[in-house]
């Protein structure tokens, strides 16, 4: 059999099928500078354009050598259908990402329009997903933050946070709201035919969250989620994580994602061989920061500690050093074709 396409490695590697390799991809945003340059225009005007969403994406994956695209970029496309506006920066030279600029001042008078789906620019990442998909050259996946991270852009953490102790009732009525927020813009995404959807609870980490609370207020609300959507379905949290890995695998997805603060070895062990692995680099650190020659031992360290795929632990900035993407893209592809725990080799 010769070399897998992109987005048949993809596929496949999600269904825990052999691949040829370890597939170069991620559940976050993948845009990078040298695309945008390419396409000549600025990053502020990438969040206003479908076609520019899907160019700067397929873009990037053409430069680099990536399996899949991933959109949307920002975090602000819900909240701003929601009604709480979005701050992008037109002006920008250089990379800024948009910002919710006012939410709302407690989180029991958030308001969610029953055609949120189809306001703000939802229906231009949507045309950007179908155009993307129609292409069928690299792996589509689209994203979704949890209900608690989601919370934190409409509203302040720190107000259900105080709210768990003195109104536990409507912090659970408004995580059951965001809960619905969350399920229905995953399954439009998956109506578009995206290879798969990624669930970035992002801020449920146990930096911010004991295990006990984590179970209380994040488990029972994801199992909620991952129960009505279709697979392929990944659940991304970032920060501490070493306490919640078992949790974190009953809440139904195919796949768990992490970012450089999980120990990979440890939780490979907790959860077995029967779960797929994704993580664990700082894109930032590695991509930016690093000496190419650098960036070989740290994805060399993933795949030996136990991922299934070399993802990173958040977007990459898109200010990336073209050499150390492409010695991570060629770290992958070499050292990834020996058999993962999880996916077998053809």
């Amino acid at each position: 059999m010769g070399e897998m396409k992109p987005r048949e490695r993809v596929q496949k590697f999600l269904k825990r099928q052999p691949v040829d390799r370890m597939p170069v991809f991620s559940g976050m945003g993948l845009v990078t500078v040298q695309a945008i340059d390419k396409l000549g225009i600025r990053f502020a005007e990438v969040h206003g354009s479908a076609e520019y969403l899907a160019d700067s994406a397929s873009t990037s994956s053409d430069i680099f050598g990536f399996d899949s695209v991933v959109v949307p970029y920002d975090m602000c496309t819900v909240p701003e259908a929601m009604g709480r506006g979005c701050t992008v920066y037109a002006e920008a030279e250089g990379v800024l990402y948009p910002t919710v600029p006012s939410k709302w001042e407690h989180f029991w008078d958030v308001d969610v329009p029953t055609d949120y789906l189809d306001k703000g620019r939802m229906p231009l990442v949507e045309d950007a997903l179908k155009k993307l998909v129609t292409d069928d050259k690299y792996a589509v996946g689209a994203w979704v933050l949890g209900p608690f991270t989601m919370a934190g852009q409409v509203t302040e953490l720190d107000l259900l946070l105080k709210g768990i102790k003195k109104d536990k009732e409507k912090v659970h009525a408004f995580q059951a709201k965001m809960t619905k927020v969350v399920i229905d813009v995953a399954k439009r995404y998956q109506s578009l035919g995206v290879d798969y959807i990624n669930i970035r609870e992002m801020g449920s980490g146990t930096d911010l969250l004991s295990p006990r609370m984590w179970k209380t207020l994040i488990q029972p609300y994801l199992q909620q989620i991952f129960a009505e959507l279709k697979s392929p379905k990944i659940l991304h949290i970032c920060g501490g994580t070493d306490l919640i890995v078992e949790m974190m695998n009953e809440c139904g997805a195919d796949a768990l994602s992490f970012d450089q603060k999980n120990n990979i070895a440890e939780t490979r062990k907790k959860i077995g061989n029967d779960v797929i692995l994704l993580g664990n680099f700082d894109p930032y650190g590695t991509l930016c920061q690093m000496e190419p020659t650098e960036v070989e031992d740290v994805i060399k360290g993933c795949i030996d500690a136990g991922v299934d795929a070399v993802w990173p632990g958040c977007d990459i900035w898109p200010e990336v050093k073209a050499d150390n993407v492409k010695a991570y893209v060629r770290t992958v592809i070499e050292y990834g074709k020996k058999p993962s725990a999880a996916v077998g080799r053809i």
